[in-house]
């Protein structure tokens, strides 16, 4: 057999799985109901309290807050903001806010403590959250939420719906990530379509599957589930926290995630480099380290989403119709099952045909980031460097 073939047979059937047997993964159809309160049960609304772990957030805090503030939710609601050691007025900033806002006492700073052995530090912060949520009574659910990400005032209101209309122990929506410039237009629809088909989110939310998984920008928990999974102490070193969380609570009862219409991260990515360092941080974590699915990650990639285009564009070199056709045919399934990311984002549909080039990016970021772990450069957040996990003999 022509080897051009062979290689252009093997795409197309990755494909054709990924397209039609991969969990509907790319369709982007696990959305929140719409509408507020007028979806809660009937009776008194559960308690919440959000967790709202922050350092050095000055220039969006106050932003953040307000749209907690501002939520349109009848129950008992608090916000508990953990300012960890920040150094530019971001606690200053939080009292300032709940000093000028009408429900201003719903809101409470707190500073962590120093970050013990064995903790990646937004775990740290999250856990000292979630002690002072729980101080007197625990609320019935905890909101663990991102400094970084405005919410819809109806949000609250509509992820305690979910919860108690499916019985669910986590509700979890991946926000919408900033995606007005250049770069962030060519990367960001791709990271969250990557994302999907790493955790496919229809096998995520059907209780009969292994596959597990969460969002870490805006996470409703119930409180007992959480203590029964072994609270954040249980995820205390965890890099990809978020999927980590999601596994230990799908252990105890069922989860759900999906994709944010109206709420959304306002942080900006300043160019290539933002959004390389995000991605770096962590994609070797989740190869768990080892060198052999680094290598067969990249021959993966390389196999689904360079070789198609590459196969069209150079037919006069390789001369094989076949491979052509199935190579044409592997690139139409890839940019189809691009396109509902891309609506989402509210994008250009011919955006689809540029998969492949963020593809090339982010196996560039995958390889960058097995470079630093073998610097031996630990988890950080926020310039802050945590002694956590970072490697499975740890």
């Amino acid at each position: 057999m022509d080897p051009w073939v062979g290689a252009a047979g093997l795409s197309f059937a990755a494909w054709v799985y990924l397209a039609f047997f991969h969990g509907r993964f790319w369709r982007a159809d696990q959305r929140l109901p719409r509408g507020g309160g007028a979806a809660l049960a009937a009776g008194p609304l559960p308690s919440v309290t959000a967790v709202v772990p922050a350092r050095n957030e000055a220039d969006g805090i106050a932003r953040c807050l307000r749209s907690l503030l501002d939520q349109d939710y009848a129950g008992d609601f608090r916000i508990v903001l953990v300012d960890d050691h920040s150094d530019d007025g971001t606690a200053e900033i939080a009292r300032g806010v709940a000093s000028a806002h009408p429900r201003g006492e719903r809101l409470e700073v707190v500073t962590s403590e120093p970050m013990p052995p064995g903790w990646v530090g937004k775990m740290w912060a999250v856990a000292t959250g979630v002690a002072a949520a729980t101080r007197e009574a625990a609320p019935e659910f905890l909101l663990l939420t991102d400094a970084d990400v405005e919410h819809d005032a109806t949000g609250l209101g509509r992820l305690v719906a979910k919860a108690q209309a499916d019985g669910l122990d986590l509700v979890s929506l991946m926000v919408r990530l900033h995606c007005e410039r250049p770069w962030e237009r060519l990367l960001i629809p791709a990271f969250v379509y990557f994302f999907q088909k790493l955790y496919p989110f229809p096998r995520i939310n059907d209780p009969r599957s292994r596959t597990a998984g969460a969002a870490g920008g805006c996470m409703l928990v119930r409180s007992d589930a959480l203590k029964r999974a072994g609270g954040i102490e249980a995820i205390r070193g965890e890099i990809i926290d978020d999927c980590a969380l999601g596994a230990a609570i799908k252990r105890q009862g069922p989860v759900w995630v999906g994709l944010s219409e109206r709420t959304y991260s306002f942080r900006p990515y300043e160019g290539l480099a933002d959004i390389w360092a995000m991605v770096a941080r962590s994609a070797y974590t989740q190869l768990h380290y080892s060198p052999l699915l680094l290598a067969g990650t990249v021959l993966g990639l390389l196999l689904i989403y360079a070789l198609p285009p590459a196969l069209v564009v150079t037919w006069p070199l390789h001369g094989s119709p076949a491979a052509e056709l199935l190579g044409a045919a592997a690139w139409a399934l890839m940019t189809w099952t691009f396109l509902p990311t891309l609506a989402l984002y509210r994008l250009s549909p011919l955006r689809a045909l540029t998969l492949p080039i963020a593809g090339a990016l982010y196996l560039g970021m995958t390889l960058d980031s097995a470079r630093l772990h073998g610097l031996g450069r630990g988890a950080q957040w926020k310039g802050r460097a945590g002694a956590g996990r970072t490697d499975p003999s740890a």
